[in-house]
């Protein structure tokens, strides 16, 4: 089990759900960003991840739920809005990540490829920024299905699994090979029964 950060979170995400018509995209998910933390936020192609991250950019509307930035309740209504609030979120071109001027959280989305694969040169100089920025005590969020870059440089990992947080583990006691497992078959027994004690109260 992930342990808990005994400090306010620069990024809390409380009981988000969100529908497009009959599909249900997330389903009371929670989310937390410490800051100075790398946060990797795994899961399939309809976990859910994109999802989250542009509910949380202003990009989409939450139907349920809210979303708190350094302890205050926000309700952006666009990606300018949460930009002016230090959220920024990367996807392609991660040049810009030297240029830019550096706020309070950066969000990474699809790494760098090269035709049908991975650029791996430039996947490494994405991860050495990305820890330069933790050293600035930037928090970030990165989403990608490649367990061993989000085990070099992240403290935290995520599982997004049919809309639901499925799982959390601390990068330092876990391993590639648990969280690929609750990608596949989601939350243990133990969890599924925390799951359920905690919504009946």
């Amino acid at each position: 089990m992930a342990k808990k950060i005994e400090t306010t979170p620069i990024i809390e995400m409380r009981h988000i759900s969100k529908a497009f018509g009959a599909v249900q995209a997330l389903r009371d998910v929670d989310l937390k960003l410490h800051p100075g933390e790398i946060l990797g936020l795994v899961g399939d192609n309809s976990a859910g991840k994109s999802t989250l991250m542009k509910i949380l950019t202003g990009a989409y509307h939450r139907d349920s739920g809210e979303v708190l930035v350094g302890g205050s309740a926000t309700n952006f209504r666009s990606p300018h809005e949460s930009r002016d609030a230090g959220i920024e979120m990367i996807y392609q071109d991660f040049a810009l990540c030297g240029n830019m001027d550096v706020g309070q959280n950066i969000f990474l989305g699809r790494w760098p490829v090269s035709g049908w694969f991975v650029d791996r040169k430039a996947t490494q100089r994405l991860l050495e920024t990305m820890l330069e920025l933790k050293r600035q005590g930037v928090a970030q969020i990165i989403i990608s299905h490649r367990l061993q870059d989000i085990f070099a440089v992240g403290d935290r990992v995520m599982v997004l699994k049919r809309g639901e947080n499925v799982g959390e583990r601390d990068i330092k006691s876990s391993s590639e090979n648990e969280v690929l497992h609750i990608i596949v078959a989601g939350r243990t027994e133990a969890e599924k029964k925390s799951a359920r004690r905690r919504k009946a109260k």
